[in-house]
């Protein structure tokens, strides 16, 4: 047995029997010349030289250098079959999905009415406006008392005028477009959701209430008052058990205390195994695969088991712009410049995305799919078959425990939750739709910070008007002022008593909504903000009497007001920049051909910090009497 022979450095580097570089794999040339010609011959006046080149990159290595001609995958496609909105119940979800998942998740309910007061009568009046023209289609023998079904019908589900000798109306009288509004509605149109109401909540039949009315006329009236309830059903999607008297909390999946949609569905896997994937943060939109996670704590389940399907296909290359070419002579595509990407250290993603364009650009394949769409699909194995006819099965690279920070992967739903689980390898394909139109805001809202005054304000700077129109806030809230000055008793300040007088507090826009912040529990530790009420401007004349204050006028902001709750939100929600809510209508076609709206909140940024002028504890002139 012959003893080793010892690395010698000099040795073997003058006897040539090891490579002097072994670990590169790339190997670029530094022009030291703009004069490109004779480099463009491509001479060769070394072969010898080349073949070591070819030796020192590796490339004698015996390797599998055959393209992939066909691949073969099976594919367990789970359909989704429940949907669970935040804080309600799961709801079982049709084999034909009737609506898109923005649709689901993002529908909020029409308000009809707030506190006491009627409002949306834009949607009353076009309800009204729809029965009449289903009156209109009754047979001949009822067209002599159309007439008088109309008066009827106007007198019995009336659209009352404001009074002005009563508080609860100032809220319509304040606003010159919307007394303009009701004086021409009073009299003379129906409210028809009054008569939806009451067929749909109370059980009730059009004809109730209507004088003259023969027995044969019931049935066709009957059924005309079904068709008024489905058609409002279908002509603007609104979440279950939308009764303002019974409305539980909940019925969307609006969280108001993150100020985002929360939502889940679940599916069924092989195996009678179930997973429930969760949506907690989607600010609203156009929503995909990202936004949710998988979610073990709460099983949902489904009812449908899923289809395997296995396919055999033909890998096509990867092309995008600015790729490199495989030939020598080929001129490639200079509108795309990668030399001046220029990633830091740290950015990663910019880093992997330029290792694959410029290294490995020309070794991926693609492998065409069809999923059906609002389907968890798992790929449970990929076999590639090359041109040597070597069969060569394919491994998960996302593979392993999920909380393994060595672990790479891309495209892959993360797992909610500290315990050590596997990483989820599956791919949701949610029934979303590439587009959606966004009507204008009905309502607007900004939550920011003020620093001079210690608070956070939600300036309503859009509000909706009774008659469903948008307006500025700052215009509603001025209107409101100049009607209480005008019209409600004030007590007249006297005559002064010192140059100066001491002021406690001044007072503050009323679409500016404030926010104080509170603790959360008793150990507190941590805060969160609650919304607060400022007083009114204007002063009462009994001085025993305590002034009012200044409520919301937006249903971003009303969260259970109406029902006497209070309302929270995180303060980690309100970052320094701000945080812009915006309700409106969203308007799509689904994959039928039927068109989709519904009434859907979205959150974006703000401006940035703002200040509302409030001072306390201050020193001014005396007013003049």
């Amino acid at each position: 047995m012959t003893e080793p022979v010892p690395f010698d450095f000099p040795r073997d580097l003058g006897n040539r029997s090891e490579p002097t570089v072994g670990v590169w794999n790339r190997l670029e040339g530094r022009p030291r010349t703009t004069d490109f010609d004779r480099a463009l011959r491509a001479e060769i006046r070394d072969p010898l030289w080349l073949l070591t080149r070819q030796w020192q990159l590796g490339e004698f290595q015996a390797s599998d250098g055959g393209s992939p001609v066909t691949a073969s995958y099976t594919v367990q496609a789970s359909s989704v079959s429940r949907f669970k909105p935040f804080d309600g119940n799961p709801v079982e979800l049709p084999a034909e999905q009737p609506l898109p998942v923005e649709a689901l998740a993002e529908r909020r309910a029409l308000r009809f009415t707030s506190g006491t007061e009627r409002v949306s009568f834009d949607l009353r009046l076009a309800i009204g406006r729809r029965w009449f023209k289903l009156l209109a289609t009754l047979p001949l023998g009822l067209g002599e008392l159309l007439a008088s079904f109309r008066a009827q019908y106007v007198k019995l589900y009336p659209i009352a005028l404001p009074d002005p000798l009563q508080d609860k109306d100032s809220p319509r009288l304040a606003h010159p477009e919307v007394w303009a509004s009701m004086q021409a509605m009073a009299g003379r149109y129906l409210d028809g959701y009054q008569l939806y109401e009451h067929i749909k909540y109370r059980g009730g039949t059009a004809y109730d209430g209507i004088e003259e009315l023969l027995n044969l006329h019931k049935q066709p009236i009957t059924r005309l008052g079904l068709e008024l309830r489905d058609w409002f059903d279908a002509l603007i999607q609104q979440p279950a058990n939308v009764q303002p008297e019974l409305r539980p909390t909940g019925e969307d999946c609006w969280d108001g205390t993150h100020l985002e949609h929360n939502f889940s569905v679940g599916t069924t896997l092989a195996g009678g195994r179930q997973k429930t994937l969760t949506a907690r943060e989607y600010p609203g939109g156009t929503l995909d695969w990202h936004a949710f996670s998988v979610d073990a704590k709460l099983p949902l389940g489904g009812s449908r088991p899923p289809k395997p399907f296995r396919r055999t296909v033909f890998p096509a290359p990867v092309r995008y712009a600015g790729m490199p070419l495989p030939r020598w002579w080929a001129v490639e595509d200079g509108r795309t410049n990668f030399a001046a990407v220029t990633p830091d250290s740290t950015d990663l993603a910019r880093l992997i995305f330029l290792e694959f364009a410029l290294v490995y650009g020309n070794d991926w394949y693609q492998l065409p799919c069809d999923l059906p769409a609002g389907s968890l699909a798992t790929l449970e194995n990929v076999s590639v078959t090359d041109t040597f006819g070597i069969t060569t099965v394919v491994e998960p690279a996302n593979a392993g425990p999920d909380q393994d920070w060595r672990r790479w992967s891309m495209f892959s739903l993360d797992t909610l939750g500290a315990e050590p689980v596997a990483a989820d390898t599956s791919l949701l394909l949610p029934a979303s739709v590439p587009k959606i139109a966004e009507g204008p805001a009905l309502e607007e809202v900004v939550l920011l910070r003020d620093e001079n005054a210690n608070l956070v304000w939600g300036v309503e700077q859009t509000v909706r008007m009774a008659t469903g129109e948008p307006r500025r806030g700052s215009e509603i809230a001025a209107e409101s002022v100049a009607w209480r000055q005008r019209h409600q008793p004030t007590q007249p300040p006297g005559p002064p008593l010192a140059p100066v007088s001491y002021e406690v507090m001044n007072t503050v826009p009323e679409h500016w909504i404030p926010f104080v912040p509170v603790h959360q529990d008793s150990t507190r530790r941590s805060i969160h903000l609650q919304r607060a009420a400022l007083p009114s401007a204007i002063r009462q004349a009994d001085p025993t009497q305590p002034r009012a204050v200044v409520r919301p006028r937006t249903d971003l902001l009303r969260e259970g007001l109406d029902r006497g709750e209070p309302y929270f939100v995180n303060e980690e929600e309100v970052t320094q920049t701000g945080t812009r809510l915006a309700l409106s209508f969203q308007r799509t076609r689904w994959r039928d051909g039927r068109v989709v709206v519904w009434l859907g909140v979205r959150r974006g940024t703000g401006r940035g910090q703002g200040s509302s002028g409030l001072r306390f504890d201050s020193v001014i002139d005396s007013p003049a009497p």
